[in-house]
C-alpha cells in the first residue's frame, strides 16, 4: 500500500503543478498575441507574484517520482532528455524574464517577448513528455532500450498541442479572474473559443490513445468503468459551468470550473491507465523502492506539500482581488526606457561608484563557490568524504549566505528596494 501512495503523491503534485504554473504558463502564451504594451506588462506583473510558488510543484513531482518510484526514472528519462532539458532551460529563462521585466521601468519588448516564447517552449515540451509517456517508451526489465528521439511520435506532437490548449484555457481564466478593463473583456472572449478547441483536443487525444498506448485496457471491470464514467461525467459538468461563466460574473466561475476540468481529466486517466506508469507493463509494484525509502519519503516530502500548499494559498490570500491597470508604458528609445511621465529610475551608489571590473570577479567567485559547494556536498553526502567534512560544507554556506546579506544589506543602503507609493 506504500507504493499507492507515494503514486498518490505524485498525482497530487503533478495536478498542482499543471493547475498552478499552467495557468501562468497560458498567460505567457497569450501575451505573445497581444498588441497592446499595457497589458502585457500587466500580465507580467500578474504572474510575477506567484510563479516560483507554483513551479515548487514540478520540484515535488519530481522528488517523489525520484525516491518512491526510481523505475519511472530508470525508463522514462533516457527517453525524454532532450525534451526534458529544453523545457528546464525555458522555465529558467522565464524566470529570469519575469523579474527583470517587473524590475524594469516601463515595459521591455525583449524580455515580455522571452517570457511569451519560453512560456509555449516548456508548455510544448511538456505536453511532448506526456505523449511519449502515453505511447511506451520501449524499454527491457525497467532499462530504457530506445534511442534519443522515441519521444517524438504523433501521439506526443498533438499531446503537446493539446496541453498548451489547456494551458492558455486556464491563462484566460485566470485573466477574468484578475484583470479589469480590457483585459478582462479580452479574456471573456477568448473563453469559449478554447473550451471549444479543448473539447476537440480532448476527443482526438482520448480516441488516439488505445492506438498509441501499447498496453491493453481493461473497461471488462466494473469499478474500473464506473470510476472513469463518473471522472468523465464531472469533467461535462465542469466543462458547461466553464462556458457559463466565461464573460459573466462572478469571475472566479471558469477559473474554478477549468480546475474542475483538469482535474476531472487527470483522474479519468489514471482510471484508464492503472496501475501501469509506463506502459506496456511498467506497473506500480515494478517501478516501486523499497518500502524503507518509501516510508520516509511519505514522511519528508509528504510532511512538506501542505506546507508549500500553505505558502500558495497565503500567496493568493495577499494578492486576492482585482490587479489594478499599470500606466499606459511608452516604448523605451535607445536604452533608457523611460516615459513621459515617469522619472529615470536613480543609478545605485553600488552600481555607480564600483568599478565593472570588481563586480564581474565578485560575481565569478559567487558562482564558483557555489559550485564547489555543490560538488563538496555530492562528495560527502555521497559517503566518500575525501575533500572536505560536513564543517567545511557548513562554511562554505555561511560565507555565501553573508556574502548574499551584504550584497542586499548595499543595495537598500543605495535605495534599489525603495518602491513610489501612489499619490493620493
Amino acid at each position: 500500500m506504500l507504493e499507492y501512495a507515494s503514486y498518490a503523491l505524485v498525482l497530487f503534485a503533478l495536478g498542482a503543478y499543471v493547475l498552478l504554473d499552467g495557468y501562468d504558463l497560458g498567460i505567457g502564451i497569450l501575451s505573445l498575441f497581444d498588441r497592446s504594451d499595457r497589458r502585457r506588462r500587466e500580465y507580467n506583473e500578474l504572474i510575477a507574484t506567484a510563479w516560483d510558488a507554483n513551479e515548487s510543484w514540478l520540484i515535488l513531482a519530481a522528488v517523489v517520482l525520484w525516491a518512491g518510484m526510481p523505475g519511472v526514472y530508470a525508463t522514462v528519462l533516457p527517453g525524454i532528455y532532450l525534451p526534458l532539458v529544453v523545457m528546464l532551460l525555458a522555465i529558467v529563462l522565464r524566470g529570469a524574464a519575469i523579474e527583470l521585466q517587473s524590475a524594469a521601468p516601463g515595459y521591455r519588448r525583449g524580455w515580455g517577448l522571452v517570457f511569451g516564447l519560453s512560456s509555449l517552449v516548456a508548455a510544448l515540451c511538456q505536453g511532448l513528455v506526456i505523449g511519449a509517456v502515453l505511447s511506451g517508451l520501449p524499454h527491457t526489465g525497467g532499462v530504457f532500450t530506445g534511442d534519443g528521439f522515441d519521444w517524438l511520435t504523433p501521439y506526443s506532437a498533438l499531446s503537446a498541442l493539446g496541453l498548451t490548449t489547456v494551458y492558455l484555457l486556464a491563462g484566460a481564466a485566470w485573466l477574468q479572474n484578475k484583470t479589469v478593463g480590457t483585459a478582462h473583456r479580452r479574456a471573456g472572449r477568448l473563453g469559449r473559443p478554447l473550451l471549444l478547441a479543448v473539447a476537440a483536443a480532448s476527443i482526438v487525444l482520448g480516441l488516439g490513445l488505445p492506438l498509441a498506448d501499447p498496453q491493453r485496457f481493461r473497461f471488462d471491470q466494473p469499478l474500473r468503468v464506473t470510476l472513469f464514467g463518473l471522472a468523465m461525467a464531472a469533467a461535462v459538468a465542469f466543462w458547461s459551468i466553464a462556458w457559463y461563466g466565461f464573460g459573466r460574473r462572478p469571475d472566479w466561475r471558469p477559473f474554478t470550473a477549468v480546475a474542475g476540468v483538469e482535474a476531472a481529466g487527470l483522474l479519468a486517466l489514471v482510471a484508464a491507465t492503472a496501475p501501469v506508469i509506463v506502459p506496456p507493463d511498467l506497473t506500480i509494484h515494478v517501478a516501486a523502492s523499497p518500502p524503507g525509502s518509501q516510508q520516509f519519503l511519505l514522511i519528508g516530502v509528504g510532511g512538506c506539500m501542505p506546507v508549500v500548499l500553505a505558502y500558495n494559498i497565503y500567496a493568493w490570500w495577499v494578492f486576492r482581488g482585482k490587479v489594478p491597470q499599470p500606466p499606459s508604458p511608452t516604448p523605451a528609445s535607445g536604452s533608457s526606457g523611460t516615459t513621459a511621465a515617469e522619472p529615470a529610475a536613480p543609478v545605485s551608489q553600488a552600481r555607480g561608484d564600483r568599478p565593472r571590473a570588481v563586480v564581474v570577479a565578485r560575481r565569478v567567485l559567487l558562482t564558483l563557490l557555489a559550485v564547489a559547494v555543490a560538488a563538496v556536498s555530492q562528495d560527502v553526502f555521497g559517503g566518500v568524504a575525501a575533500w572536505i567534512g560536513p564543517m567545511g560544507v557548513a562554511v562554505f554556506s555561511a560565507t555565501a549566505l553573508a556574502v548574499w546579506i551584504r550584497s542586499d544589506r548595499n543595495a537598500a543602503a543605495a535605495g534599489a528596494f525603495d518602491f513610489p507609493t501612489a499619490e493620493k
